[in-house]
């Protein structure tokens, strides 16, 4: 993998988390949360911090039953990942992101957050569990060929 930033992406309908991490360390730290209705203005704002930080790597979070089993976001996230790669002409990484977001909710309490105070910081949080997670496997799966 080339030596360089990574950004990474929890996809969701209504949000998306942002993190970033350098290939070199190997962790990452939340950057922001996009609010963006259509997919145009979302795209943009991605196209925006893509500027800004000249990633060498892009990875999203694959969202799956707890067995691992697909489900309709695990679909829409795929499609979310191949459109990144086919605008962006980055290499896209899938990470499994499997109890990400409890994760993140965890980790915000800890720091005394209650709920709401949280969920503006939450998204991002389980961008940056993302991004870690996708560093320490071992194995880096394709947009093309999710888990079964």
């Amino acid at each position: 993998m080339p030596e360089g930033t990574v950004l990474a992406f929890d996809f969701g309908e209504k949000r998306i988390g942002v993190a970033t991490g350098e290939t070199l360390l190997g962790s990452a730290h939340p950057l922001t949360v996009i609010h963006a209705e259509s997919n145009d203005a979302r795209f943009a704002a991605i196209g925006k911090l893509i500027a800004e930080w000249r990633p060498v790597q892009l990875v999203v979070g694959l969202p799956t039953h707890a067995d691992g089993t697909p489900h309709d976001m695990t679909r829409l996230a795929c499609k979310f990942a191949e459109r990144l790669q086919r605008r962006f002409n980055l290499p896209v990484g899938l990470a499994d992101e499997r109890l990400t977001s409890l994760d993140a909710e965890a980790r915000l309490r800890e720091t005394g957050r209650d709920s709401k105070s949280a969920k503006p910081l939450l998204d991002a949080v389980a961008a940056q569990l993302i991004l870690q997670t996708w560093f320490e496997s071992p194995h880096h799966v394709s947009p093309a060929q999710p888990p079964a």
